[in-house]
């Protein structure tokens, strides 16, 4: 009898076509997620014209979406926790797809409302079931590159939703951006189900069958012989159950309060920017469609940050770094403000930054958080700081609405919109300094000895 460990199989193996396909369909899935998120700001100003409403009563539309989002992060990353997060994964896929298609028939903003609340329980869950599955499959070594690349899925399905919601709206209207967000992750289930393994680590933690551990394994190391009587072992002592108790033990009660704090701040942030930037730059002065295409750069610069971090993020000071680029949105967000009614080169080039810094800065959290629990709470950890999250990200549409409805103008709103980032910014560099304070410890530690 041999032990397997399965830890250093899956962090020090190569990253072959069973890690690869992992990326690819979480990818897909967050594509869709992303698109179906952004889908609704990309339609509000066709629907404010049509329904002769205010464009400030969208709000609470947005945020409804939101708190969807929320609840789901929380619920569906609990299942997964328990059920697993392949089932979490395509539970959370079918159910915003499902209620995507079913919005395209309303004709009010009330059961608009409604019916986003209800595709963002879907959309929430999506997020900590893919960063999990892809972060087990992930070797260690460019475990948070793989995650954040695999989370560009979710910046390109927004920023082609602005470019494909601005064609379906001028030929066939707004109820058809819904049902294409509704169909494509409708056909994507199947391929889940069919390609998308189990984690590898969860199977071994929970005890799952013998032969579902051995298939999987086979497929990321295929030159590794099982006898029927090796076992199999990890590093990781996990809790014997998953709960958020859990997430303030063993002094994690910090970390998880700062990473809160971060994604509170971050999403509030984000959904500030990617609810109302359509608006709001119809209000300065652009057409519907030019307004609308403008905003998908947001999400384009989102993608070239995810893409450039994703190289140094698995380096020696992440958190400095997050802290680094956290600023960086600030000072974007700012410059923004400023020239809003300016030169449009300078506004493109501000929305870019801003979309650099605040979407990398947010992806590169998700991959950060990931790795900072273990497997029996993961979900539970990342589900739980989207769910803060989204408290930030449902306030975000809401404040931007009430101070439109305060006759604020743009650039002020834009502004003031630079505080969240400079909040993250201090709260990543916590981070970075308790890592710094940890490591310290341990060498004195290891010296002693």
């Amino acid at each position: 009898m041999q032990h397997i460990d399965i830890t250093r199989l899956v962090d020090e193996g190569p990253f072959g076509k069973t890690r690869f396909l992992v990326a690819l369909l979480c990818c897909l899935a967050v594509f869709c997620d992303g698109f179906d998120t952004q889908a609704i700001a990309y339609i509000a100003p066709a629907l404010a014209a049509e329904w002769h409403v205010s464009k400030s009563a969208f709000g609470p539309v947005f945020a409804a979406s939101l708190a969807g989002l929320m609840v789901g992060a929380l619920l569906f990353g609990s299942l997964s926790d328990r059920r697993g997060r392949k089932i979490g994964l395509i539970l959370s896929v079918v159910v915003f797809g499902a209620f995507s298609l079913l919005t395209a028939s309303v004709d009010s903003v009330g059961a608009l409302l409604v019916m986003r609340f209800l595709t963002g329980l879907g959309l929430g869950g999506v997020m900590p079931n893919a960063i999990a599955l892809t972060s087990e499959y992930a070797p260690a070594r460019i475990r948070s590159t793989v995650v954040m690349v695999m989370f560009c899925g979710f910046s390109l399905g927004a920023a082609l939703g602005g470019v494909v919601a601005a064609s379906l709206i001028g030929h066939f209207g707004w109820r058809s951006v819904l049902i294409a967000g509704g169909i494509a992750p409708l056909l994507l289930t199947p391929v889940l189900m069919r390609y998308l393994p189990e984690s590898l680590d969860y199977m071994v933690a929970k005890g799952m069958a013998r032969e579902r551990i051995v298939a999987a394994l086979a497929r990321i190391a295929p030159t590794v012989d099982i006898d029927p009587d090796d076992r199999f072992i990890r590093h990781a002592r996990d809790a014997a159950r998953s709960s958020v108790a859990e997430l303030f033990s063993k002094d994690r009660a910090r970390t998880t309060v700062l990473f809160w704090l971060i994604f509170f701040m971050s999403l509030l942030e984000v959904y500030l920017f990617s609810s109302w930037l359509p608006i709001l730059l119809s209000e300065s002065g652009l057409s519907v469609d030019r307004a609308v295409t403008t905003s998908s750069l947001f999400q384009v610069g989102g993608v070239a940050g995810t893409l450039l971090l994703g190289r140094f993020i698995d380096r020696r000071w992440p958190f400095a770094l997050l802290s680094l680029v956290y600023a960086g949105a600030s000072a974007a967000v700012l410059l923004l403000g400023l020239n809003v009614h300016g030169a449009f080169s300078v506004m493109v080039c501000a929305i870019l930054a801003a979309g650099f810094c605040i979407v990398g800065g947010q992806i590169a959290a998700n991959a950060l958080v990931a790795r900072s629990y273990p497997t029996a709470i993961r979900a539970t950890g990342v589900g739980w700081a989207f769910g803060v999250g989204r408290i930030g990200s449902i306030m975000g549409p809401l404040i931007g609405g009430a101070l439109l409805e305060m006759r604020w103008d743009p650039a002020h709103l834009f502004m003031l919109g630079c505080v969240p980032a400079l909040v993250s910014a201090g709260a990543a560099w916590a981070l970075h300094a308790r890592r710094v304070e940890g490591n310290a410890v341990t060498a004195l530690e290891q010296g002693g000895a």
